[in-house]
């Protein structure tokens, strides 16, 4: 038996697959899903199944293509109502995958129909659980979610749900089995999950705190619930995708490949409401772009932040991007549901200056330059999260965080310079494309964010440090 996690860090997500004696299956897919089937068909295996842990959030899933593709059965658990063809296992059934099993394991609670596999080796020996957003390293899946989607659903409810779930389901198994997960940290269908991805399930219990056996179900519900920031507007929107079925991947990307040259691009861009989005790093980003563009650079968690900022997942893009990368950004836009890409600019921003285009910049300055003005008392506004903020911040700096932005764009004076910063550079220049698009020119943008400023001398005259305060 063969098991493998395929780990995609920008989106903090684990698939997995599973393999024994010519037969395959894969779990929790990502919707580009021609890299399974050619791992198949390397280990001259067929897929025999799609197990999906639960209808995600975070991302559309490959369980359609991958299925029409290989004609694996898609699997889901108790009470799922897909809108296709798929079988919804009982409590309990078990799956057949080469020489080895997978039961399905009911476990409610980050949404109904949530489902943990239980993987048993070619002995029949219990191996590992899939755990999907049921249990994390570290932690368990938010319950909120759902109730976006279910009106009747409460947070409270699926609470309550999981922590049966987990006493019931999971933490009965063996300390031995190795636990796969879903997500790792960076992912928003957690708070506090582990930067590892797989632990086995008897150090979980001493660690994760979800697992406590001491833990009432009213202090597990009090715990879990508090501390939720706002969840990504796009999850609703990938959660029926995910039930009622989605345009193929390759068609997308098929409609998405295609290169406007300049004119075209200009005439798009002028005549229509699409919105440019420069995928260059913020640097290259701050010494020209196209007018109105916004900055999401592609070597950050890019996909997280456009669904974080760009809540329509229906909205028509344009890609401006580094030679070369196109094809990658229009796969990362559509793992999470952004189909409505046009196409790209041909030759990229190089294009466009040549052909002396109108172009904008954003000031950027090293962390010294806000230093020396520091005494001076500048307006400085600072865009990580809150949690960010609480834990160090710099003496006089507002906290504005970037998903937050659009609600207090009246805080930003547009008769006074200001400072922008955030904890390395990448969030605080989309925050300066998004205030340059809407009007604002008078502020600076700080290269390396925060790190670069705690370096400076404001680090030992303006710096809070929560524990020198106990």
């Amino acid at each position: 038996m063969k098991i493998e996690q395929i780990y995609t860090g920008c989106l903090a997500h684990a698939a997995y697959y599973l393999e024994s004696n010519g037969e395959a299956a894969i779990f929790d897919p990502l919707r580009d899903v021609q890299p399974y089937i050619e791992k198949a068909i390397a280990n001259h295996a067929s897929i025999k199944y799609v197990f999906e842990t639960h209808f995600h959030a975070d991302f559309v899933s490959g369980h359609l293509d991958l299925a029409k593709k290989t004609g694996a059965e898609i699997v889901y658990g108790p009470t799922a109502k897909p809108a296709f063809e798929a079988v919804t296992a009982e409590d309990g059934q078990m799956f057949r995958v080469g020489n080895c099993m997978v039961k399905a394991i009911h476990t409610p609670g980050h949404t109904l129909e949530s489902t943990t596999y239980l993987i048993l080796d070619e002995s029949g020996k219990e191996h590992g659980i899939i755990s999907g957003d049921t249990l994390f390293i570290g932690d368990v899946g938010r319950p909120d979610l759902a109730q976006h989607v279910i009106a009747d659903l409460t947070g409270d409810k699926l609470a309550g749900m999981l922590y049966d779930s987990l006493r019931n389901k999971i933490m009965p198994l063996s300390d031995d089995l190795i636990v796969y997960p879903n997500h790792g940290a960076g992912s928003a269908c957690g708070k506090n999950m582990s930067k590892e991805t797989t632990d086995t399930l008897g150090h979980q219990k001493q660690v994760n705190y979800a697992l406590n056996p001491v833990l009432s179900k009213e202090d597990f519900k009090k715990e879990l619930l508090s501390g939720l920031t706002t969840p990504p507007g796009y999850f609703p929107s990938n959660v029926l995708l995910n039930i009622k079925g989605y345009e193929s991947f390759d068609i997308v990307k098929d409609k998405a490949l295609h290169a406007f040259e300049v004119q075209e691009f200009e005439a798009i861009v002028n005549e229509t409401e699409a919105l440019v989005l420069d995928t260059r790093n913020a640097e290259d980003f701050s010494k020209g772009f196209i007018p109105n563009s916004i900055n999401f650079g592609l070597e950050g968690s890019f996909a997280q932040w456009v669904g974080e900022m760009v809540s329509d997942i229906q909205q028509k893009i344009l890609l401006v991007t580094d030679e070369g990368k196109e094809e990658e950004t229009i796969t990362r836009l559509a793992r999470i549901g952004y189909n409505g890409v046009l196409g790209y600019l041909k030759g990229g921003i190089s294009a466009w200056m040549i052909a002396a285009k109108p172009m904008e910049s954003i000031r950027r300055n090293n962390a010294d330059n806000l230093a020396l003005q520091y005494n001076q008392k500048p307006l400085i506004f600072d865009v990580r999260k809150q949690s960010e903020y609480n834990a160090e911040h710099i003496v006089g700096a507002i906290n504005i965080p970037i998903n937050q932005i659009n609600k207090h764009l009246s805080e930003f004076p547009k008769n006074q310079h200001f400072f922008l910063h955030c904890a390395g550079g990448y969030r605080s220049m989309i925050a300066a494309s998004i205030l340059k698009q809407r009007g604002w020119e008078n502020f600076t943008e700080i290269r390396g964010g925060f790190a670069e400023l705690a370096k400076t001398n404001i680090a030992k005259t303006a710096y809070v440090c929560p524990s020198s305060l106990l």
